[in-house]
Order: C-alpha cells, then sequence, then structure tokens
C-alpha cells in the first residue's frame, strides 16, 4: 500500500493562494492515479481535482476551474495542488488520496488516504 502525508494548509484571506503538497511513501508512486479530496463542515467529501500517473491528464471539479492546478512529481513521490483566487467556500480540510485504477472524480474509487490538512479562508 501507499501511505499519504498532506502539508501546506492554513488560514489565507479571501483572494490570496496557497500550495499544498501530498507525500507518499511505500508503494510505487507513479503506479498510482492521484486526487485531491475536500470536506467542508457538514457536506459530503468532494473530489476537486485529480492527475493521472504520468501527469498526462487531470480533472477538475466545475467549482475549481481556473483557480486550482494539480501537478506531480514522480521522481519526488510528490503531488501538489496550487490554489489561486481563494474564496471563503474553498475552507475545508483537504485530503490527498491514491487511486489503484484510473483517474477518477469518484471518491468510492480511491483506495489509500492521507490525514488531511485545514485550508480556512477568511472573507
Amino acid at each position: 500500500q501507499v501511505q499519504l502525508v498532506e502539508s501546506g494548509g492554513g488560514l489565507v484571506q479571501a483572494g490570496g493562494s496557497l500550495r499544498l503538497s501530498c507525500a507518499a511513501s511505500g508503494r510505487t508512486f507513479s503506479r498510482y492515479a492521484m486526487g485531491w479530496v475536500r470536506q467542508a463542515p457538514g457536506k459530503e467529501r468532494e473530489v476537486v481535482c485529480g492527475i493521472r500517473w504520468d501527469g498526462g491528464i487531470t480533472y477538475y471539479a466545475n467549482s475549481v476551474k481556473g483557480r486550482f492546478t494539480v501537478s506531480r512529481d514522480n521522481a519526488k513521490n510528490t503531488m501538489y495542488l496550487q490554489m489561486n483566487n481563494l474564496k471563503p467556500e474553498d475552507t475545508a480540510v483537504y485530503y490527498c488520496a491514491a487511486a489503484s485504477g484510473r483517474l477518477t472524480g469518484i471518491k468510492s474509487e480511491y483506495d489509500y488516504w492521507g490525514q488531511g490538512t485545514q485550508v480556512t479562508v477568511s472573507s
């Protein structure tokens, strides 16, 4: 299996930026499609973006298109999420997740999860 650790969360004002990182260890990182999934208070988890094993294809939820960019560096076993023009509704715990299958926007298809990092956007 693969172990995932997120970092980079914090408090930012609306319109600001944050960069999240997800460090992977264990089985070969490049075997997995990866995703960022968030959960806001009182809401279900939402897949915000995903990236294919080679970085060649990405997926974004409509709510973050044009503002968030996902990337990965397989040599460093790390995935990133650059978040720009943040809005209060982006406030959530952000989880890094790995899927054994293909790139997916369905949270139940992710097999491994990190512990999450809190992102808070103030208005």
